[in-house]
């Protein structure tokens, strides 16, 4: 999906189940100019309010979070708020911004919180040319929600990340489940990443595109990976899911063909670019790039 082309009302980019022809994840970007202000109406949906650049304030109907935001998702780790379904927000901002507001359909209603960015857990997956550093604001493990899981991804330069590629779009009790997801991507200065997704079953999902700045995947099915970054420039996606299973877990299978890069991973260095940031020192974790046989829960 293309920047500008799936814009609805005050939404530069509106994901939701119905034109994606899904039941679950949504994902929209809202942008405010100074003083500008939106409100949002959860409905049968949870929402994350992320600051992509900006701060802002979002007033639920019985708390008020202050959200200092940040200058771009390549300058930092973003504080967030979790709005509940059958709810109604405000978002403010007096300087105006960019903000992600990743949803999910649900059945509970979990109460409003605030997210720190100090307590972002910013680990690294990969080594050498896969290596990428995860900002798990929202994954399955760190933050409550019913249904929502959502990570921020960031890629150097000429690295490759979702890779090897891995699919999640059936359940296979403890090896896989089934989960919508949507890539939203900015690239660094502009320029041209590449992004592909591969038939996992006949007729699935087939994708080979050019991504920057404000272009989103969407991926009902498939094989998904490389995200490739152009040489000389970080880039950025942000990955929004929600899928049927009673359980809120993010487990994934890797392409057969292209799982043995796991095992040259144990004898290469972790690029010496990342972390490009930290939300706190004690959350990053560099051990990780050298995860154990198994699934691997991120991208």
């Amino acid at each position: 999906m293309p920047s500008g082309s799936a814009g609805r009302g005050p939404y530069v980019l509106d994901v939701d189940p119905e034109m994606a022809g899904w039941d679950r994840s949504h994902l929209r970007v809202l942008e405010l100019e100074p003083g500008g202000v939106h409100t949002l109406v959860t409905g049968e949906c949870e929402w994350i309010v992320l600051p992509l650049a900006g701060g802002c304030t979002v007033h639920t109907a019985g708390d008020t979070f202050e959200l200092l935001g940040r200058e771009s998702v390549f300058s930092g780790v973003s504080d967030f708020a979790y709005v509940p379904r059958d709810d109604r927000a405000q978002i403010a901002s007096g300087a105006g911004g960019r903000f992600a507001l990743a949803g999910a359909k649900c059945e509970r209603r979990l109460p409003a919180r605030y997210g720190p960015a100090p307590e972002v857990p910013v680990e690294l997956r990969g080594t050498g040319t896969c290596s990428r550093q995860v900002n798990n604001f929202a994954a399955a493990d760190t933050f409550d929600c019913d249904r929502l899981i959502a990570v921020e991804v960031l890629t150097p330069g000429s690295n490759w990340s979702s890779y090897p590629p891995h699919k999640h779009d059936e359940h296979v009790p403890g090896e896989e489940c089934e989960l919508e997801e949507i890539y939203y991507f900015e690239v660094e200065g502009g320029g041209l990443g590449y992004h592909r997704v591969s038939p996992s079953r006949e007729g699935g999902t087939d994708v080979l595109a050019e991504v920057g700045s404000g272009d989103a995947v969407l991926i009902p099915d498939g094989w998904h990976g490389p995200s490739i970054a152009p040489p000389a420039r970080t880039l950025y996606y942000l990955n929004v899911m929600a899928g049927p299973g009673e359980e809120r877990a993010w487990l994934i299978r890797d392409h057969p063909d292209h799982g043995w890069i796991r095992d040259t991973w144990r004898d290469e260095p972790v690029d010496a670019r990342l972390p490009l940031y930290t939300a706190h020192p004690q959350t990053a974790r560099p051990d990780t790039a050298h995860p154990s046989p198994g699934p691997e829960v991120t991208g």
